[in-house]
């Protein structure tokens, strides 16, 4: 067996375990589902933070534990998410600067500790807005609109590009990507969605579809896009080895992260009145 062949067997095996414990773990809702996303914001952190500071130190691994404790507060205290945020925020900020003002380096201490904001919100504002949908009513089919935009886009895009794609869509940040896989993807989030429709979400409208769907295949690309920038700036391939197959964290859900605010936006100020 190739290589190549068995990277493909590993990540199949990979999919195949871990996706229906995770479908499980959303389905269970409270802190089952809270646990979860809270693992993925904690994940995407540690790598976020090794990629741009190689070696974590305190106040980073500070961050880790803060990116994991957002999706709880969804749970936790639904009716004080924001100001609960606000205050974990506030921590992350006055431990960046107060650890590199105090450890150094000096001449670097400011870009770090804009760092260790960055990657906060990188890992845990996306993952967030999952837990407040999952929290909310109908969550756990809006946990599945955000899941299914995503899935979808990004396997329609590649098979089109695929065997369609010509023309380079950014080629400075991701040489592979096509208009003709962005436009596959299109199709992908917003037929995606109308068979979830059909099969299992009557609730979901045509509207909900088309909106939701054509805002995913937008917003699900920028995330992709901005993941691979940041690799590209330092010069790493993928995000970290968390997953057997799949590369890191960030490299599965760089699209979900920003589908899940996309998401919730939409059920909590443009659905109610359409």
């Amino acid at each position: 067996m190739t290589e190549k062949n068995k990277n493909l067997a590993l990540r199949i095996a990979s999919a195949a375990v871990l996706l229906p414990a995770v479908l499980w773990l959303l389905h269970r809702g409270g802190y089952w589902s809270g646990g979860l996303i809270g693992v993925a914001a904690g994940l995407c952190a540690y790598e976020y933070y090794g990629i741009v500071f190689k070696k974590l130190n305190p106040a980073a691994w500070a961050g880790v534990a803060a990116a994991a404790a957002m999706p709880l507060l969804a749970v936790y205290a639904p009716a004080r998410v924001g100001e609960a945020a606000f205050w974990i925020l506030g921590g992350a900020f006055f431990i960046g600067w107060a650890y590199h003002l105090i450890r150094g380096p000096l001449a670097d201490a400011p870009v770090r500790a804009a760092q260790l904001l960055t990657g906060l919100m990188y890992a845990s504002f996306g993952l967030t807005t999952l837990s407040v949908l999952r929290a909310g009513h109908a969550g756990l089919m809006w946990i599945y609109v955000a899941l299914i935009v995503t899935w979808a886009n990004d396997t329609l895009a590649y098979f089109a590009g695929r065997f369609l794609g010509r023309h380079k869509l950014y080629p400075q940040v991701s040489p592979n990507k096509t208009w003709e896989g962005f436009a596959g993807g299109i199709v992908g989030s917003i037929g995606g969605l109308l068979i979830a429709k059909a099969t299992g979400a009557p609730s979901l409208t045509v509207l909900d579809c088309v909106l939701v769907g054509g805002a995913g295949s937008v917003c699900g690309p920028i995330g992709d896009l901005c993941e691979s920038m940041l690799k590209r700036a330092y010069d790493v391939k993928d995000s970290g080895k968390t997953i057997p197959g799949h590369g890191g964290m960030l490299d599965r859900i760089d699209a979900l992260i920003f589908n899940g605010p996309m998401v919730l936006l939409y059920v909590l100020y443009l659905r109610p009145h359409l």
